[in-house]
């Protein structure tokens, strides 16, 4: 557009000065070898023009022609750079479809061409992979490291070569020299805190992750609640020995993320051995209200070292009181009613959770409660029977992966996962068709009728988060 419109003034200003010499008639007189010459002045710029022209073009023809032998030259060499980019293009596509011969094929005609291009030693470590080269594969990796345009690719595909040969101290190393060269490396930055969760190496696994957030890898949210699991995580290693530096962790792991149960139970135990009951409260009541888990009740309930269960009792009443918490603050009353005997605040906090098949847990308490206000052993044993074949309680789950145990790292893929209390889903999808014998045909006991259950999966008689009378209820 620009051009046209240099043109289009150009044309302009051409006409407008000969139109200027034609409103200006006169004659041009030139002497020459003693002859006279006039002419229109007109005529005579056009003649000079003209002339102009003609020699501008005399001297582009001249240029052409002294400079045809380098034209042809790179006629030449563009025809050979448009095979070598053709046989190129065809051997990426060759690679991609697993044709490893016809990829091997273009790789070699692109390489006589090709000499600096960077694709060319990438096709030729594909065409190695998919014939199943190792040294040609490692070769062509090593040669892009003498590069800085290609070192990162090298890097990569000598990863991918080192772990696949199962070399993890060698694939380490690798994706630290790529860290150290590109910090935004998703796959190297990846790859080193895989390594580190491994090693639960929390501290260089939290600045990796740190890292990565600066670098725009993760969104920030995630990258706080990451954080937070491995804070929570390093602070359940140092709970027993270094319980100072255990403490600082599991704060921080609280204000990061309230809702994070292992952080507000790990802060609240190191509190309460320091005997500072209220900082007990406040690290826990926040998150009872976003993430109610029995540890979280225990942990509240034993705030004050030395209390009786009647001064448990009541903690959990003020708990609940604040925040039921569902069915976990229910079954914590209930277990610290029964350890109080107080036998119709127990009844009352289950009663809600009978019908419908109750968890095993829900049983549990049932049986030790039976126990304890009746001594009716024989209903006991039958809630006993009951939780064998009831549902089971929840437990931490991490990409479908159940255990009572928290954990900050999947099992399944080796990364930073946020584990959730809640019931398996292989207990959910249990089936519902079978049923058992009653409770008084398959235990031992007073011939007692009861209802038959469809049970879902068997689970121990006491679930580990259940512990039962303690020691000072039993003896009472």
């Amino acid at each position: 557009m620009i051009r046209f419109v240099w043109r289009l003034g150009l044309l302009a200003a051409l006409a407008a000065g000969f139109a200027w010499l034609a409103d200006r008639p006169g004659l041009v007189t030139v002497r020459w070898l003693g002859r006279v010459f006039e002419t229109p002045l007109f005529a005579a710029v056009a003649a000079v023009l003209l002339a102009v022209a003609v020699l501008w073009f005399l001297y582009q023809l001249i240029r052409r022609v002294f400079r045809s032998p380098k034209t042809v030259g790179e006629y030449m060499r563009f025809r050979r750079h448009r095979r070598g980019f053709e046989s190129l293009s065809k051997g990426i596509v060759a690679a991609g479809a697993g044709d490893g011969a016809a990829a091997r094929r273009h790789a070699q005609i692109a390489a006589k061409t090709l000499t600096d291009e960077p694709l060319v030693r990438l096709l030729e470590a594909q065409a190695a992979q998919l014939r199943g080269d190792r040294a040609a594969v490692k070769s062509a990796f090593e040669s892009m490291l003498a590069s800085p345009d290609t070192e990162a690719l090298g890097l990569r595909g000598l990863f991918a070569e080192a772990r696949q040969a199962g070399d993890l101290q060698k694939a380490r190393e690798l994706a630290e020299r790529a860290l150290r060269k590109n910090p935004s490396l998703a796959w190297a930055s990846s790859a080193m805190l895989q390594a580190q969760l491994a090693a639960r190496d929390w501290t260089e696994a939290s600045l990796v992750l740190e890292q990565q957030r600066k670098a725009g890898l993760i969104d920030a949210k995630l990258a706080d609640r990451k954080r937070a699991a491995l804070y929570a995580a390093e602070a359940l290693d140092l709970e027993t020995g270094k319980r100072e530096q255990a403490l600082n962790l599991a704060t921080k792991a609280h204000q990061l993320d309230p809702a994070l149960v292992p952080a507000a139970v790990v802060a609240g135990r190191l509190h309460a051995q320091q005997g500072s009951p209220r900082k007990v409260f406040k690290a826990l009541r926040k998150s009872w209200e976003l993430s109610p888990h029995p540890d979280i009740a225990e942990t509240w309930a034993y705030a004050r070292h030395g209390d009786g269960p009647k001064e448990r009792l009541a903690r959990i009443r003020e708990l609940v009181a604040n925040h039921d918490g569902g069915i976990e603050g229910k079954l914590a009353l209930a277990r610290s009613a029964i350890a109080a005997k107080e036998w119709a605040e127990a009844r009352n906090a289950l009663e809600p959770f009978l019908d419908n098949r109750p968890e095993a847990r829900v049983c549990a308490l049932m049986a030790d409660l039976e126990e304890g206000e009746t001594g009716d052993k024989g209903r006991a044993r039958e809630w006993l029977a009951r939780a064998m074949h009831a549902p089971p309680a929840p437990l931490w789950v991490i990409d479908g992966v159940a255990s009572p145990r928290w954990s900050a790292v999947s099992p399944v893929s080796g990364e930073i996962a946020i584990a959730e209390w809640k019931t398996p889903y292989d207990a959910l999808a249990a089936p519902l068709e079978e049923s058992v014998e009653p409770a008084s045909q398959v235990l031992a006991g007073p011939a007692t009728t009861v209802e038959p259950e469809k049970p879902r999966k068997v689970q121990p008689v006491r679930p580990p988060d259940d512990p039962g009378l303690d020691d000072e209820g039993a003896n009472r």
